[in-house]
C-alpha cells in the first residue's frame, strides 16, 4: 500500500510558482473633440478623457479616469516676461533628472498658427512622463505636465503613456491661439 502511494505522488510534476506579470492594457481608438478656452486658445482632445477646471482660471486638467492620469495645463499671459516662463517650464522638466533615466527634447514650430515650443519625454521612474510648453512668444504661454496617480513603474505605465502621448501630439497639431 505504501509503495502504491509513493508511486502516485512521485509521478506528479513539480509545482512551480507563476512568474509575476502585469495586466496588459489596451485602449480604444480615440475620437477627438474641440476644447475652446476663454483664455484665447483651443485644441482637440480625446473623447476618452474629460476636461476639468483646475484651481485657477485658465488652468485645466485633461483627466483620464480609467488610467488614473491627468495632464495639468496652465496658461500665462506674456507681459514682457517670456524668458522667465521658458526658464520655469524647463525647470519643471529638469527637476525630474534625479529619477529620469533620460529626457528626450523635441522642438516644434507651426509658424502659420504662431505656435512654437518644446515637447519633453522623460524616461525611467520620473513622476511626470511628458511635458511641453507652447507659446506665440509675444502674448501667450501654455505648459502641460502628465501625471499618474500611482507609483511610477515605467513598464506597467508604458501603454498608458504611449496612448496619452499620441493624444498630446494630436493636441499640439490642432493647437492654435484665438487672440491673433
Amino acid at each position: 500500500m505504501l509503495a502504491i502511494g509513493l508511486l502516485l505522488f512521485s509521478c506528479q510534476q513539480e509545482t512551480l510558482p507563476k512568474p509575476y506579470g502585469e495586466l496588459r492594457l489596451e485602449y480604444p481608438k480615440p475620437s477627438y473633440r474641440k476644447f475652446s478656452s476663454p483664455c484665447g486658445f483651443d485644441f482637440e482632445y480625446s473623447d476618452f478623457a474629460k476636461i476639468e477646471q483646475a484651481k485657477n482660471a485658465c488652468w485645466y486638467y485633461i483627466s483620464y479616469p480609467k488610467m488614473k492620469a491627468k495632464v495639468f495645463i496652465t496658461y500665462f499671459p506674456v507681459k514682457g516676461d517670456f524668458p522667465l516662463h521658458v526658464r520655469e517650464a524647463e525647470k519643471m522638466v529638469y527637476e525630474h533628472t534625479i529619477k529620469a533615466s533620460s529626457i528626450d527634447v523635441k522642438s516644434f514650430s507651426y509658424p502659420d498658427k504662431k505656435v512654437y515650443g518644446n515637447f519633453y519625454e522623460l524616461k525611467g521612474q520620473s513622476a511626470s512622463n511628458i511635458q511641453f510648453y507652447a507659446t506665440d512668444s509675444t502674448r501667450n504661454f501654455v505648459t502641460a505636465n502628465l501625471y499618474f496617480n500611482s507609483r511610477p513603474k515605467p513598464d506597467s505605465l508604458a501603454p498608458a503613456v504611449h496612448y496619452i502621448k499620441q493624444d498630446i501630439l494630436h493636441m499640439l497639431d490642432t493647437f492654435h491661439w484665438n487672440n491673433h
